[in-house]
């Protein structure tokens, strides 16, 4: 995914984001896009992984300056997160409260047992850690994507995972796992993509600033899972009775 090759077949096809929309002024505005997932501490919330985050908030102000101006649209460093496990979103999520008054505190039960089938699965206490392996191209956002530092790291996360998504009650309220697991954290959103774009350029910019992190390592530690709301691609909230996990 960080090949030049694959960058190159990726920025063909980058489409503008529809999670937010364009203002009089120029600016861009995220708009309503609710659901829930699971995430470590957001990174306002996350003191353990302060340092990889101030990298992640520069590598996100080289690209603008490398680029052009609109091009991207920067997610708030303090939103930033490691997606653990998606659950719900959009026209589903909506659908689900609407014809299921009691969806939320069937959900919070239903996260609450999985976490806990998870802990008592858990043999080893070592630390989760994935390393910044380099940018990736989505259609509609560039992220920074990670692998594992070791096996445990590795047979942990995907240990968490089936106990959500192997979870028949779970299941039973729609939650189910609808794409391949890619470690990411995503650093923006494509805005205005109907100029001409120089996509050499842009492909140049991602792979010649993977080279930082070949000389200068990040890694994220992942010691805590948390049951978030969003609202949209900024806000991500919890209150005291949504369920945590230790890793």
């Amino acid at each position: 995914m960080t090949l030049s090759a694959t960058y190159e077949s990726q920025v063909k096809n980058i489409q503008e984001s529809p999670k937010f929309r364009l203002m009089a002024d120029g600016s861009r505005e995220p708009v309503s896009f609710p659901g829930y997932s699971i995430i470590t501490p957001p990174g306002a919330a996350d003191p353990d992984n302060a340092g990889v985050y101030t990298d992640l908030a520069a590598c996100q102000q080289h690209l603008i300056k490398q680029l052009e101006p609109d091009l991207l649209v920067l997610v708030d460093p303090a939103s930033f997160h490691f997606t653990l496990a998606d659950l719900i979103w959009d026209s589903a999520y909506r659908m689900a409260i609407d014809t299921k008054p009691d969806f939320e505190s069937k959900l919070f039960d239903r996260i609450e047992d999985s976490f806990k089938i998870y802990q008592n699965s858990v043999v080893e206490t070592k630390p989760i850690r994935w390393q910044v392996m380099g940018l990736t191209v989505r259609p509609r956002a560039i992220e920074v994507s990670l692998v594992p530092k070791d096996e445990h790291s590795y047979n942990q996360i995907i240990a968490f995972r089936r106990a959500i998504y192997q979870s028949s009650s779970l299941i039973s309220l729609g939650i189910e796992q609808q794409y391949y697991f890619t470690a990411h954290t995503t650093l923006a959103y494509f805005g205005n993509v109907d100029r001409e774009i120089d996509r050499a350029r842009l492909s140049n910019t991602l792979q010649e600033y993977n080279m930082h992190w070949l000389d200068h390592p990040q890694e994220i530690l992942l010691a805590q899972g948390q049951l978030r709301k969003f609202t949209d691609m900024y806000t991500y909230d919890r209150e005291a009775h949504f369920p945590v996990v230790q890793l």
